[in-house]
């Protein structure tokens, strides 16, 4: 069968699966979400294109859901680790191009690591990374990895920048460079070297440290 176009599979709809199958939905996606509790299929059988009450862990279940016509997989399951490994299993075996995994922990990360799947996700630690970060320096609204030790980080621009150009800041020096800067739900022209103004936000990407000590230093 021909893979469907901008399709999902959600494998466990707890509340980390379902949130994401029903965003993506929400985004205009083709999703079917799948679980073995038919109380979590009900709550987001009507928000979903699909939603099966269904065993993962049964490769035959896997290929006659048609799950290698879905352009991504992702194995949500949370609380067996034995049935996260085997429901990926499955899914590169019955042909999904591409495999998302959430983990429970480091270990559950190293085993699913070395079964090749695309993504591994630990969405309690990342959470928990980027609330710390938020915590630690008020001006931080968001901060995301980019891969590779790089960091992009949305400042509200403070009162002692305020009036001051971005080419004064010498981000260079710090090891740091201007991605944007948002005045409201505009984007200003960084060509421009435009004038920071209070409630700007300013995203930055740079190293974790160097970020980290330009925060601080704000």
């Amino acid at each position: 069968m021909a893979e469907r176009k901008n399709s999902f599979a959600v494998i466990g709809l707890g509340a980390f699966g379902s949130t994401v199958a029903v965003e993506l939905a929400r985004l205009g996606a083709y999703v079917l979400g799948v679980d073995l509790d038919d109380r979590r299929v009900a709550r987001v059988a009507d928000q979903l294109a699909e939603a099966k009450i269904l065993d993962a862990t049964d490769e035959t279940a896997l290929r006659e859901a048609g799950f290698d016509r879905y352009g991504a997989v992702l194995v949500a399951i949370g609380e067996s680790l034995e049935a996260s490994i085997l429901a990926t299993l499955n899914a590169r075996l019955v042909g999904c191009r591409t495999v998302w995994v959430k983990a429970r922990d480091k270990t559950h990360h190293r085993i699913l690591s070395r079964l090749g799947v695309d993504r591994v996700i630990l969405p309690e630690i990342e959470m928990g990374q980027h609330v710390a970060q938020m915590l630690h320096n008020p001006l931080v609204r968001d901060y995301a990895s980019l891969g590779n030790g790089f960091f992009a980080m949305s400042l509200d621009v403070p009162a002692p920048l305020d009036g001051r150009r971005i080419a004064s800041l010498d981000l260079a020096r710090h090891g740091l460079r201007a991605l944007a800067l948002m005045r409201g739900t505009k984007a200003l022209d960084l060509a421009d070297d435009p004038v920071l103004a209070r409630e700007d936000h300013l995203v930055l990407l740079g190293r974790d440290s160097d970020l980290r000590r330009f925060g601080d230093a704000l």
